[in-house]
């Protein structure tokens, strides 16, 4: 069998390309398949281990990259559901969890080279219908669209089976509204509540407000707008419209509170699985420090064994949300600060440090600031293994042991992978 796939190269190469039939060894963190050529190694896009494909290559600096044109022998395990764009892992799912648990494993190896016991990994709780969040852009001839990865081709589809279900009903609802003057759109949804936001980035808020209260009436739960800004979505100004400002979400025994304009765990149902695993793995005592902690709900798990929890975070909007919840929740323990992680040191001391910073990982400042701090625990939940590998190997340095690691599944039939780990202060 024969497959032809058009996969968007999101890695434009740097020289004249050249097309040649090859064998995808392994993928390597990121999604790429691996091969060797005559010409030198080859990374490429869009093929899975064992598959004959045909490739278009260009060199880059010290390798070749590319994509798949047509994929010659397929994997057995090949499996795709009417996947959206950027669900690059389209495998039966355990043969997922083997590559992801692998990546983990080699970013350990080969990045940080340490050796410690790779647990298990955790699978998703859903394989499909986990996605509590997502981003559109309009499509020229009506509806909703995904971009193509590393174009702004807007690609329409009707239904999305990764998304859950208060988000594939509001997709549905979209698909059919006429709606001008917007330039993105984002949904945000409530697995607990069984219901979905709406965030509209466009003109001026005041041209939609009768629109939203529309789709409130239609269905939706709430309505914001945003402005566009370059700095990324939601970055600039917000204004709620209509229906409810916030909904509900239920980590574990925690309740807080969630919306499309500041962040929140896609697939919540899997960070309930991480937040309790690493409250064990914290145990208890004095001060406990949070770091980009957004609305702090990792932060209440460890309410019950610290006396006392400090949760920080430079997104105003998730701090206010955090005292809120902990007000509601009855957590007095639980301390709110708006910082940057770079100002770590000024919260000490503590005994725990929690990190989970965004997937450039942490920056020197950082770092720094927390081993002036020098807790005697630090958890470190991360979305990319390649830099978790690399800080974990910088703490090694500095006298941290590194004595717990699984990898969990957040972002079933894509590349991502996410990691718990757990560091001790040697003695």
């Amino acid at each position: 069998m024969i497959i032809r796939v058009r996969v968007p190269n999101a890695n434009p190469v740097d020289c004249k390309a050249m097309d040649l039939e090859i064998t995808i060894e392994k993928l390597v963190p990121g999604g790429l398949g691996l091969t060797r050529t005559p010409a030198g190694v080859a990374l490429v896009r869009g093929g899975l281990p064992g598959e004959v494909v045909r490739v278009r290559l260009g060199r880059k600096k010290n390798h070749l990259e590319g994509e798949v044109l047509e994929i010659l022998e397929p994997s057995p395990d090949r499996e795709d559901p009417g996947l959206p764009p950027g669900a690059d892992l389209p495998l039966r799912y355990q043969a997922q969890l083997a590559v992801k648990e692998g990546f983990v494993r080699e970013s350990l190896e080969r990045i940080a080279h340490l050796e410690a016991p790779v647990m298990e990994i955790r699978p998703s709780p859903r394989k499909l219908a986990y996605r509590t969040a997502a981003q559109f852009v309009m499509h020229p001839l009506g509806g909703l669209a995904y971009r193509a990865p590393g174009t702004n081709e807007p690609l329409r589809l009707e239904r999305d089976p990764l998304l859950a279900e208060p988000l594939q009903r509001a997709l549905e609802l979209l698909n059919a509204w006429p709606l001008a003057g917007v330039s993105e759109l984002a949904l945000r949804g409530s697995l607990h509540e069984d219901a979905a936001q709406l965030g509209i980035i466009g003109d001026k808020a005041r041209f939609f407000r009768q629109a939203a209260m529309a789709l409130v009436d239609a269905g939706l739960a709430g309505v914001w707008w945003g402005a566009a800004d370059p700095r990324g979505r939601f970055r600039g100004p917000t204004r709620f419209l209509a229906g409810r400002e916030t909904l509900l979400e239920r980590y574990n025994h925690i309740e807080a509170q969630i919306d499309v304009v500041s962040f929140a765990q896609v697939n919540p149902a899997a960070a309930a699985a991480l937040y309790a695993e690493a409250a064990a793995l914290a145990g208890s005592g004095g001060h406990a420090l949070e770091l980009y902690g957004g609305s702090g709900v990792f932060g209440f798990h460890l309410a019950a064994g610290y006396e006392r929890v400090t949760v920080t975070d430079l997104n105003r909007r998730s701090i206010e949300k955090g005292r809120a919840d902990a007000a509601r929740l009855g957590l007095a323990n639980v301390r709110f600060a708006r910082a940057d992680a770079r100002e770590a040191a000024r919260f000490g001391p503590a005994e725990l440090v929690v990190l989970d910073p965004p997937r450039a990982g942490l920056a020197r400042e950082t770092l720094a600031a927390l081993l002036e701090i020098r807790p005697e625990k630090i958890v470190y939940v991360a979305c990319d293994p390649a830099t978790w590998a690399r800080d974990v190997a910088r703490l090694s340095e500095r006298g941290y042991g590194l004595e717990f690691v699984r990898p969990y599944d957040f972002f079933p039939y894509t590349h991502h992978v996410e990691v718990l780990s757990y560091l001790t202060m040697s003695s």
